[in-house]
């Protein structure tokens, strides 16, 4: 039997300084690495709800809104949205900071990852259904629910 889960409880935030290595020579950080990141965070909020391994079935159109740059340091924010059967709609966010500066950081992008509960053999697993404590709750489940609808076609 899958128990019911608070969102709150699979929440994550995870932050790197982007280096030099990650980046073309004019300082401008390379998008595959923050896909990295964001993949990594959106692994680790799916494996914290659903308690088994993981996989990422599908990430959605991923649009830069503000460029990342060497020296930056690059928060990822992920919270579980909606859960079907065995998939998960993971919600990230993406937060840069100029450290050196008095600046608040900036939203750089966003996307929706569906993530994929998997058992011992590689199949699919039932996830834990979502537990609401606040209305904004309840919201971010419904728009997580109407994106699953219209992306799983």
């Amino acid at each position: 039997m899958v128990i019911a889960r608070k969102i709150s409880q699979a929440n994550v935030t995870m932050s790197s300084v982007m280096l030099p290595q990650y980046a073309n020579p004019a300082g401008n950080v390379h998008g595959g690495e923050i896909l990295k990141l964001m993949d990594n965070t959106a692994g680790v909020v799916a494996q914290r709800h659903a308690r088994t391994n993981v996989v990422t079935a599908q990430i959605d159109e991923v649009k830069f809104m503000q460029p990342i740059l060497v020296g930056e340091v690059v928060t990822c924010h992920g919270q579980v949205m909606y859960v079907g059967r065995t998939s998960m709609v993971i919600l990230i966010t993406v937060t840069v900071e100029n450290m050196l500066k008095e600046e608040p950081p900036r939203t750089a992008l966003t996307a929706f990852f569906t993530m994929v509960a998997l058992d011992a053999e590689g199949n699919p697993q039932d996830v834990p259904k979502l537990e609401f404590t606040t209305q904004e709750e309840r919201l971010l489940y419904e728009k997580g629910r109407q994106y699953y609808v219209n992306h799983q076609k």
